[in-house]
């Protein structure tokens, strides 16, 4: 099976119109008519990741993040752009993003069923019916603090941030993977107690618990890492031919 017929699958799933407008996503490093036995999965195209793809044998890595979002004027062993690059070519791996389109097609629902909420809708609407995020109810009210490790819990990760009282109860719950801190007044518009995402600087945060809405940050890799597991699971479902390998999970920081 070549990249390109890969790629024509994929994008019926997760269709590169459904990324936002600043988004680059689709096939960023390789050949359309390459021949395809091997897939990894990452959430980066680190060093690590690309290591782990060739020690695979993969002949196309599958990220969520794509690694170029400006435009490269030199490829040189000098940058860390350019090593990863030329890395890639010298091996003939194919490199394939799916970021936007996979968080409006994917992402959303993967996050809201990790946190088991009902009666969802999407958060901010970036096409008819489809969107960034979701806004939906827990199966009935905590206080943030239980909330707060619920999430720790729920995503499998070392430890979040909280903003916002303690006892505060919690039902109706904002949820926007990676860095969400734009999507703190859409959750505030949708009557969200909560909202679960990453990134979110101090200033953003303390001015959401200003406005009634507590915060919850567990994370940028925290929230997206699932994308791993979950698309090397579809990718076997959909192409059962091909073998199947992905990153393993590593947070990208240690509490001390």
């Amino acid at each position: 099976m070549t990249c390109k017929e890969i790629m024509e699958k994929l994008e019926e799933r997760w269709n590169p119109s459904y990324a936002l407008e600043w988004d680059n996503v689709g096939l960023l490093v390789g050949r359309e008519d390459k021949e395809i036995k091997k897939v990894f999965t990452a959430l980066d195209a680190t060093e690590e990741t690309i290591a782990q793809a060739l020690e695979f044998g993969a002949d196309l890595l599958i990220t969520h993040h794509p690694m170029l979002f400006s435009p490269v004027k030199k490829v040189t062993s000098a940058d860390f752009i350019g090593r990863r690059l030329i890395t890639m070519i010298q091996a003939d791996l194919c490199y394939y993003a799916m970021h936007t389109n996979f968080d409006v097609k994917g992402m959303a629902q993967l996050n809201q069923e990790c946190l088991g909420l009902a009666e969802c809708e999407v958060l901010e609407e970036t096409a008819p019916g489809e969107g960034i995020g979701k806004v939906g109810v827990l199966d009935a009210p905590m206080d943030l603090k239980t909330f707060a490790e619920k999430v720790r819990n729920d995503f499998e990760i070392p430890d979040v941030r909280m903003y916002g009282d303690p006892a505060k109860s919690v039902c109706r719950v904002a949820v926007s993977s990676g860095s969400g801190k734009s999507m703190i007044r859409g959750a505030i518009a949708k009557g969200a107690d909560v909202i679960v995402t990453g990134d979110v600087d101090y200033h953003s945060a303390i001015d959401a618990v200003a406005q009634g809405i507590a915060v919850i940050d567990a994370g940028h890799y925290g929230t997206e890492y699932g994308f791993i597991a979950y698309m090397k699971q579809e990718l076997e479902a959909m192409f059962p031919e091909l073998e199947v390998g992905s990153a393993r999970v590593h947070h990208p920081y240690e509490v001390v």
